[in-house]
């Protein structure tokens, strides 16, 4: 069943993708609170807004494939969740994400923790 939020926290990741395939790292992290944590196998832990659009300057790029899908997503009063599946091609690869949201004043939702697991197996696993 799908509910308001989940279309709202896909919403949210369709953004995120379209800010990615434009190669615009600000439109990215503008989707993040001002203290939020990003947490990535492809990178150290990075925290506040700044540094999390320096990072997307490294990832974004025009004419990424970028596509996130939400899998499921619950919210409890200002606070929400959400299990996101991302694809990046096959030179990216894919993986999950996995979001704690805040609702701002405004009613909008952003992104206050994330993280990225990669589906590819870490270097020297095989």
């Amino acid at each position: 069943m799908t509910t308001s939020f989940d279309v709202q926290a896909q919403s949210l990741m369709d953004q995120m993708a379209a800010a990615y395939r434009a190669g615009d790292a600000a439109g990215c992290a503008a989707l993040f609170t001002a203290d939020a944590t990003l947490f990535s196998p492809y990178a150290s832990a990075t925290h506040g807004r700044d540094a999390i659009e320096e990072l997307h300057r490294d990832w974004t790029r025009p004419a990424n494939s970028k596509r996130m899908t939400v899998i499921e997503a619950g919210r409890s009063g200002d606070l929400g969740w959400c299990l996101a599946a991302y694809s990046e091609g096959e030179v990216a690869g894919s993986g999950t994400s996995l979001c704690t949201l805040v609702r701002q004043t405004d009613g909008s939702w952003l992104i206050h923790h994330c993280s990225l697991n990669s589906d590819v197996p870490p270097l020297g696993s095989d």
